[in-house]
């Protein structure tokens, strides 16, 4: 049973690889070095209320070696009370946000933003580009 997870989960990879375009950062067997646990997006409540929503400060660090570009998260839309940073996140789609409009985020270059809604969002990674 393990060892038919494990099949699934190496096929599963190198679908996800493939799909992503040719990495800078992979090796000869074309592995990447970075995982989508790399990229960690973390967030709290700042205690702010504007226009009576939370508001929320998120902050995506880059735990990998190498820097990853063209990070793309989950937001639908980015729905916010308050301006958010265009420079550090904006919405691409009705369902896709785009990182530093896609410049690379290096190891310990955290980017940081603010938003006030109801809920907080996931921002769950959807995609991004090895770049080492």
């Amino acid at each position: 049973m393990a060892s038919h997870i494990f099949l699934h989960l190496a096929l599963l990879l190198l679908l996800c690889s493939a799909s992503q375009g040719e990495e800078l950062g992979a090796d000869a067997a074309g592995r990447s070095p970075c995982r989508a646990a790399d990229l960690v997006v973390r967030q709290s409540a700042t205690g702010r209320v504007v226009e009576g929503k939370p508001e929320y400060a998120v902050e995506v660090s880059n735990r990998c070696r190498c820097a990853q570009s063209r990070v793309l998260l989950r937001c639908y839309g980015l729905s916010s009370v308050e301006t958010v940073d265009p420079r550090a996140i904006r919405p691409v789609d009705d369902e896709r946000c785009l990182l530093r409009d896609g410049r690379r985020i290096q190891r310990g270059a955290p980017v940081r933003f603010n938003y006030a809604w109801m809920t907080p969002f996931d921002f769950p990674l959807l995609s991004s580009q090895v770049r080492c």
